[in-house]
Parts: structure tokens; sequence; C-alpha cells
């Protein structure tokens, strides 16, 4: 997998905000590493004073309301907030090199697509892709199915719940070669993550491939975070009341192993991003992975 320097990377955001907002920052070089972010005193101080955990009222009433905060997000935002991420073929070989011939037809799941800011570029640049899309927001997948490059020969969007709802009603099973989860299981439940890769799994053709890119453990945002937004372990809710979750290396392996996939690559990328506006460098730590279903499964073969 690619980790060359991207040129849509996902800034500096205020709590109130989801990722790749068009704040004027600008990435100052970046390099990947199997270790996370060595934080200095100060930072390491900030972290250990948050010990207050946001009430258990207050956190199921945020997971009732996951779906309306995210609905509400788009709502305010529209398809005017996010960044076409142009990058995404370049940092994922993979969506070309899968291919055993250059015409063939490659079937690609994006799960949470947003109002399609990287699917539409993906349709864009490659014609023998087909893309099901599909997003926890109801508002999100209308943006998608209204923006002028949809075309239901080309693509198929739908709103789903990742946790609960299943993907094999809109996608047949073992038909899909790639998965993205492009910062998405970041704003999942953690108890839920795992239900969420067991249905992309469903999906996913043996030997099809999961390419992952979220929050790495202590990326800048995390330690923006002001007291009374702690939700657990690196778990946090903004304003708006979305949640992140900021994720190692080694709870991301644990959790995909324990869903059935085998670990390719999984590591940290960490780099310096430049606010001119508030006139600041700060450090953005992500986790890209790549993670593959096995060619057989222990389901194909009985218990």
């Amino acid at each position: 997998m690619s980790l060359t320097t991207v040129d849509k990377y996902e800034p500096v955001r205020t709590q109130s905000v989801k990722a790749d907002s068009q704040d004027e920052a600008f990435p100052c070089g970046q390099t990947t590493t199997a270790t996370a972010r060595h934080l200095t005193q100060e930072e390491l101080a900030r972290l250990s004073s948050e010990r207050a955990l946001v009430s258990d009222f207050k956190q199921i009433k945020l997971e009732k309301e996951a779906q309306k905060n995210w609905d509400l997000f788009y709502k305010r935002n529209a398809t005017n907030f996010f960044k076409d991420r142009h990058w995404t073929t370049r940092e994922f070989e993979e969506l070309r090199a899968c291919r055993e011939f250059e015409s063939q037809k490659l079937v690609l799941l994006e799960a949470g697509c947003g109002v399609g800011n990287c699917i539409f570029p993906l349709l864009e640049e490659d014609l023998n892709i087909f893309v099901y899309a599909c997003d926890f927001s109801p508002r999100a997948v209308e943006f998608v199915k209204k923006n002028p490059l949809y075309c239901p020969e080309r693509c198929c969007a739908f709103q789903c719940d990742l946790t609960k709802d299943r993907l094999t009603d809109n996608v047949p099973e073992g038909s899909v070669d790639v998965v993205t989860l492009i910062f998405v299981l970041s704003a999942v439940h953690p108890d839920k993550m795992k239900l969420a890769l067991e249905n992309v799994s469903k999906v996913l053709k043996p030997g099809g491939v999961v390419l992952f890119r979220d929050y790495g453990l202590y990326d800048h945002a995390m330690l923006r975070f002001k007291s009374g937004s702690k939700l657990g372990d690196n778990f946090y809710v903004r304003q708006d009341g979305t949640r992140s979750y900021f994720f190692s290396k080694e709870f991301l392996a644990q959790l995909f192993e324990e869903a059935g996939f085998q670990s390719a690559v999984n590591e940290y990328v960490l780099r310096e991003t430049v606010n001119k506006k508030e006139g600041l460098c700060v450090p953005r730590v992500f986790l890209q992975s790549k993670f593959i279903k096995p060619a057989h499964s222990q389901s194909e073969f009985g218990p």
C-alpha cells in the first residue's frame, strides 16, 4: 500500500465539526511508523487529568440520538463542508492493483460515504468501477443521489446503520472486491465496532480487502477536547453530539482479527499540519491499514 503524502488531508478541527473541514491549513511532511506518537510532558499531564467521564444517562442519550446528530450535521453543512478525496487512489493502490487485468470491473463498498467526497472522484477516474455507497445519515444519502455525477448504472446509494442493518439487504453476499472505511469506524461506539466489521465481511468476497484510514491515538484532535467530553478510553463527544474514537494499532488489529480478518498493513501516519489562520503547526496522527478476508473462512466448512 502506497503511503505517499496526500494532497487532500484531514486538517485540524474544532470539537463541533467532523474530519476534513476546509480550514486554511497545509500538510508539511508525513512519515509512517509502527509505534504511537510520543507525548510531551504537558500532553501527558493533560490526558492523565481527564478522569471524569460523561454520565451514563448522557451516554445512553448520545447513542440513541447518534443518527439524528449526524443528520443535523449534514443539514447544517450540506455538501459544502468536506473536500473531495482525490488522494484515495494513490494512497490505496489496491483500488487498481487488485484487478487481474486493466478493464476488469471492480466492485467497491464505501461504508460511511457521507455526501460522496470519496466515491465521485473514484467514479470519474475509473470507468470500470461500480460503487455501493451507504451512510448512517439519510440526509447524506439524499445528497449523494442528487449529485449530478450519480448514475444508478454505476452507483447504488442507501441508508444503513452498519451495527444493526444487514448490508446484504442491498448488496449481494460475497460480491464486493474492496471495502473502504475512511474516517467512519471512529464514529461508532467501541462496543459495536465488531458488529459493523462482521456486517462488512458478509458482502466482501473471500480474499477481498478492507482499506481503513481513521484517527490515530494521540492525534491533535484528541488532545483538544475539553473537560466533560470524555466517554471512555480514547473516546470523546464533540459539542454537536457526534463522537470520535482514536485508534491504537493494537486495538484495531485485535478488532479486525476477532471479526475474522487478517492484517496485511497497519501503520500510524504521522504528519504536521500548518494552520496559517491560527498560526499553528500541530501534530496529526492517523491509522492507515489494510485487512484481508481469508479465502476460506470457518463458516464455509461448518463449525
